[in-house]
């Protein structure tokens, strides 16, 4: 099976014990790309630097809405530069969080806007997290889509009908380790309605991990266990599956295969 996990934060202190072992074996398990989200600029630096080391890592670099608060003037001018590195394949992770009170929601628009037409103007994607925000989202993507707009939908938690908008505007969905969760109804609905052509898997490691591990650290092998239940909801083969979000990840984030 190939793995390409979409969205990862291998950078984080969760894996300062076994993250050298941990690169060395995920190309044993299949594991063919991840990744490596940013949420600052000096975080972005840090992000880059990781994926210098390794071949199957690639970066994205941005200002995750939480962190909008305390981003300065200067700071898209050297995400910019950021952005310029060999391993920098889209500006992220970037968007709107209404969930939780951290940056003020006309800083967060802000910011995500000055970054929206950063990408567009670098003929970049981005990286989009957004969390009990799509309204908003919608609004801003639908002003900001002029043809040369591109990007994914990080860790998709919305309902098929807001998950249909953001395909229509041509943005891939990305399906979190919550598909695997019994109850998780929304998240299986959008994963049988997503067109394969717009699907993309993520660990958002070390986070939102999958059944069976459920509580644990996540890391990009555990993608499989996502592979695996979309393939169940929808009857198709695991290998398929991840063949084709493999494939995907690629076009969005223009990375030729190995």
């Amino acid at each position: 099976m190939r793995i390409f996990d979409s969205h990862a934060h291998l950078d984080t202190k969760r894996f300062d014990e076994d993250r050298e072992q941990l690169l060395i074996d995920l190309p044993t398990l299949g594991v063919t790309g991840v990744m490596n989200a940013s949420v600052n600029v000096e975080n972005a630096k840090q992000v880059l630097a990781l994926c210098e080391k390794v071949s199957y890592l690639y970066a994205a670099v941005g200002i995750y809405p939480h962190e909008t608060h305390l981003a300065k003037p200067g700071d898209l001018m050297e995400l910019e530069k950021l952005a310029g590195h060999p391993k920098a394949v889209a500006i992220g992770e970037i968007g709107l969080d209404y969930y939780w009170d951290e940056s003020p929601k006309e800083i967060q628009k802000k910011w995500f806007i000055d970054q929206i037409r950063l990408a567009k103007r670098l003929s970049m994607p981005v990286n989009i997290h957004c969390r009990e925000a799509h309204g908003d989202m919608v609004a801003i993507l639908k002003a900001e889509q002029d043809g040369s707009l591109k990007g994914v939908l990080h860790s998709f938690s919305g309902s098929v009908e807001v998950m249909i908008e953001y395909v229509k505007l041509g943005f891939y969905i990305s399906m979190p380790g919550t598909v695997t969760f019994k109850n998780a109804k929304k998240v299986k609905e959008v994963a049988m309605a997503v067109p394969l052509e717009r699907l993309l898997v993520e660990t958002d490691a070390p986070y939102q991990t999958p059944e069976p591990f459920r509580g644990k650290r996540n890391d990009p092998s555990k993608v499989r266990f996502i592979i695996q239940e979309i393939a169940r909801l929808r009857g198709l083969d695991p290998v398929e599956i991840g063949r084709i979000t493999d494939e995907n990840a690629r076009r969005i984030y223009g990375i030729e295969e190995q």
